[in-house]
Order: structure tokens, then C-alpha cells, then sequence
């Protein structure tokens, strides 16, 4: 498969399923999920998460008005994550999480080979760090290590 349905979308088509493991479910929140096939070249990657993204994030960010309002700056950052960790892939997927809690849209991708460069070496991260307030990475299961970026909710 390559694009997962969310959280969100399965809510929306009145979906659900069946939690993993019985007991108490750690509870996230709204989120959009992405996994993205070895079968994508970086450019296609980020079509792919961006156009997934795009379409769920109304959904997501629904009775945020000040969210909706960086839903451009949201789908910046995860194009340009995607395709920093499509070019230097550890795993066989890519995946993806934006996560948003009311104050911050926090966007995780997964899992990259090495760790950040620095922006004169990637300078998509000069777009990136212009929009958050925060961005960094941690290990992550598979070996390599999760990129992630928050962006900050402004009351306009």
C-alpha cells in the first residue's frame, strides 16, 4: 500500500479498527499517517506525501481557523522533510505523521541514513527552519533516525 488512511480520514468515511493489542490505547490525538513505498523516487515521495497531506489537512486542523491559516506552511515542511529523508533513506518505507494538538502542527518523517545536515548543505532546511519553531531528529526503531519539525499556531 501506499499511502495510509489517517486517523482523521477514517473517522471521516466512518471507518475504524480494531486496536492492536488488548488493554489501554495510548491516545495521540489528531493526526494524519503516511507511509510512502520503496517504489518512489524522491521527487514522487513528495508529490505523493504532500497531495495526501493537502487533502486530509482540512479535516485535521477542522475549527482552527488560526491552523488552516499555516495549512501552506504545513505542507512546506513536510515536502521538504520527505524529500531530505527520500534522498538518504534507511528503511524500505518512508513514513509520516502530523500531529496536531491545538497549539502546534508537529510533523515527524522516517527514517533517514545520517543525521541533519546543516542548511549550506540542504538548503531546503533554510524554508523549513524559517516556519518552525523547533526541528529535530531522535533514533528511530529501524536504525536510522526521525526528522521532525514543529510549527507554531498563532491566535490571528
Amino acid at each position: 500500500m501506499d499511502v495510509t488512511l489517517s486517523s482523521t480520514e477514517r473517522s471521516m468515511r466512518g471507518l475504524s479498527l480494531l486496536p492492536l493489542a488488548p488493554g489501554p490505547q495510548l491516545a495521540l490525538g489528531p493526526e494524519i499517517t503516511l507511509c510512502l513505498g520503496p517504489d518512489k523516487t524522491p521527487v514522487a515521495a513528495m508529490e505523493s506525501a504532500v497531495a495526501f497531506v493537502h487533502r486530509t489537512l482540512p479535516t485535521l486542523l477542522a475549527g482552527s481557523p488560526p491552523a488552516l491559516a499555516v495549512s501552506e506552511h504545513i505542507t512546506s515542511v513536510v515536502r521538504e522533510l520527505v524529500d531530505i529523508v527520500a534522498r538518504d533513506c534507511h528503511a524500505e518505507d518512508i513514513l509520516g505523521r502530523v500531529v496536531f494538538d491545538g497549539a502546534h502542527i508537529t510533523i515527524s518523517i522516517g527514517e533517514k541514513r545520517g543525521t541533519l545536515p546543516e542548511p549550506d548543505v540542504e538548503p531546503g532546511l533554510y524554508l523549513v527552519r524559517r516556519l518552525v519553531d523547533d526541528i529535530g531528529q531522535y533514533a528511530g526503531d529501524e536504525g536510522g533516525y526521525v526528522v521532525w519539525a514543529s510549527i507554531p499556531i498563532q491566535e490571528v
